[in-house]
């Protein structure tokens, strides 16, 4: 779906309105294409103290090419635009050393380029090393979120927090955040935990996998289908029989199989664990079926509501269940749910919708520490406005404003729903787990 607005800010008279009216004015995001590079451009990294962590940061910017410096002040004073800050905040220990994000950032901000990244790492407030250092850690998040707020020209700024000894983990974390995999995520906060360290082929990460997307069909499920396919995965597409030809269609372009099924039929489980099963097991589980049934409480029939709240919630912990408790899925293996801003703000119109939406977020806390056991992860992303066949159906002043309540002030795309969820499936990504991230250009509601 076409963002008509978006267009006509780049015309000479849109610029003019733009400029003389204070409009929005949304910065077309670059996405990842074949050959991209992770960072094209230059990178100035800080840090509060050198630590581990910061060595780590700077192996992984060597190891992908970034021509990066360390000296933020003689950046603003030239005419180089960088197109990433990294900025290491492991080694703050209490408030007052909070300062040295002031000092790194405030003289170099304006600087960054058009769709530029901010990443901070900072230590996982919970597993601080003093109570001076948990308040100091927790701090961080109001900048972040803050920042993101602030910076304009498609830029974005994300948070992540490493457990101790965990800086051999961030690999896989910081490669999504410098790309344009990461175009509409912003504002977020990632943790980062101890796991196996898994070297893989960066382009092609989930080569010999085989994955399971519901709703595969169309929009968001197909564009997941897509993209675990151009990784590397096998994928086993699920829709209901109304869709097979959608299906077909996708699962044929991706070399996929095709499993017809309502996700929420008794035998559901059982059916998707016999297919995977014949293909060794599953490693990748996405759960993206899901349905709308919108009406205000006081208008909402029982079935309308069991209906929304059996294909987005009871079908994933359904089916997830039988599959780990059956072994259909691998150890090692990667669950990401499907949420939903609603599910974290609310929806007018939607509280069975939401209601599911925040039940994939238990879903997620409450296993994400039983299944670590099994070195199972499950994580969930929450998209906000993404250009579907859906969203095009809104009445268009409701639309407007659903495209620019967020800090990029526009609608995204299936592919950046997508992208996140490849890097959760990502096996280097293995002390990633018990994540909510929100695909959802920092919304100005819930986020």
């Amino acid at each position: 779906m076409t963002d008509r607005y978006q267009t006509f800010t780049r015309t000479p008279l849109g610029k003019a309105l733009v400029k003389n009216l204070g409009l929005p004015n949304p910065t077309p995001l670059p996405r990842w294409t074949d050959g991209s590079a992770v960072i094209e451009g230059p990178v100035v990294f800080g840090a509060s103290a050198e630590t581990d962590t910061g060595k780590a940061i700077q192996a992984l910017l060597r190891d992908v090419g970034a021509s990066f410096s360390t000296a933020a002040e003689g950046v603003a004073s030239s005419e180089l635009r960088p197109k990433a800050l990294v900025f290491d905040a492991t080694g703050i220990s209490s408030t007052a050393e909070l300062t040295s994000l002031q000092r790194f950032f405030s003289p170099v901000i304006r600087q960054l380029g058009t769709a530029g990244r901010v990443i901070v790492v900072g230590r996982t407030p919970e597993l601080a090393a003093s109570p001076e250092q948990q308040i100091a850690q927790r701090a961080i998040e109001g900048f972040t979120r803050s920042l993101g707020k602030e910076v304009k020209r498609g830029a974005t700024v994300n948070l992540v927090y490493v457990a101790p000894d965990a800086h051999d983990q961030l690999d896989s974390t910081l490669r999504f955040f410098l790309s344009p995999k990461s175009a509409y995520v912003s504002g977020q906060v990632v943790r980062v935990g101890t796991g196996p360290l898994v070297g893989n082929d960066p382009t092609a990460p989930l080569a010999g996998k085989v994955a399971l997307v519901t709703g595969a069909a169309r929009g968001i499920g197909a564009a997941i289908a897509e993209t675990l396919a151009r990784d590397g995965a096998k994928v086993i597409g699920v829709d209901v029989p109304q869709n097979a030809n959608d299906l077909r269609h996708v699962m044929s372009a991706i070399g996929g199989s095709e499993l017809l099924l309502d996700v929420t039929a008794i035998d559901a489980p059982q059916r998707i664990a016999a297919q995977a099963q014949e293909q060794g097991g599953l490693d990748i589980v996405v759960h993206n079926a899901g349905i709308t049934r919108d009406k205000r409480l006081a208008n909402m029939r029982t079935d309308v509501w069991d209906a929304v709240l059996d294909v987005n919630l009871r079908a994933p912990e359904r089916i997830t269940e039988h599959l780990v408790s059956s072994g259909a899925l691998n150890d090692g293996g990667s669950i990401i749910g499907v949420s939903s801003i609603a599910g974290i703000a609310g929806n007018n119109g939607q509280t069975n919708y939401a209601t599911s939406k925040a039940g994939v977020i238990g879903l997620v806390q409450t296993l994400a520490p039983r299944l670590g056991e099994r070195q199972i992860r499950i994580n969930a992303v929450a998209p906000g406005f993404i250009e579907t066949e859906m969203t095009a159906r809104i009445p268009f002043a409701i639309r407007e404003v659903g495209r620019r309540l967020n800090s990029l002030q526009q609608g995204g795309l299936p592919i950046d729903v997508a992208e996140t969820i490849a890097w959760f499936a990502d096996p280097a990504s293995a002390g990633v787990t018990g994540n909510v991230v929100r695909v959802c250009g920092q919304s100005l509601l819930g986020a």
